[in-house]
């Protein structure tokens, strides 16, 4: 008389391919998860760093205008490069400042300040904020 191997049966090796797949397809939807994260993360980056080509003195006079880096700048800087120009030229945002909130002490001599939000809106927008300290 022959023995029989234990072997698997074709249920319980499909069983397994199932469970290998759906582990697959978790895997593969967190990878493509993560990398929207990382390419939205680094856009957003980029996009701060040109940022602070709009956050000079006189920012909060652009309150609801669109504005280009090159004329944000140009008070500041003398710029002749034609090429320099042209790509300030095709960086801009929409500003929106609210009103400023006023943070005082409960004593008449402790602290005060104003915070000033700046809001720069575009594809990634971004938030702002300036204080003023006084009375201190």
């Amino acid at each position: 008389m022959k023995k029989l191997r234990k072997a698997f049966t074709i249920i319980e090796i499909l069983i397994s391919v199932i469970i290998i797949s759906f582990s697959i397809v978790y895997v593969l939807k967190i990878h493509s998860q993560n990398r929207e994260q990382v390419i939205y993360l680094s856009e957003r980056n980029k996009f701060a760093l040109q940022d602070s080509l709009f956050l000079s003195d006189d920012v909060l006079k652009y309150h609801k205008e669109k504005k280009n880096a090159y004329e944000v700048l140009q008070p500041y800087f003398k710029i002749d490069d034609l090429k320099s120009r042209e790509i300030l030229k095709n960086i801009s945002r929409n500003f929106f400042i609210p009103e400023p909130i006023n943070l005082t002490s409960d004593e008449d001599n402790g602290p005060s300040a104003i915070i000033q939000e700046i809001k720069l809106k575009d594809r990634y927008s971004s938030a702002y904020f300036r204080f003023k300290i006084s009375n201190f």
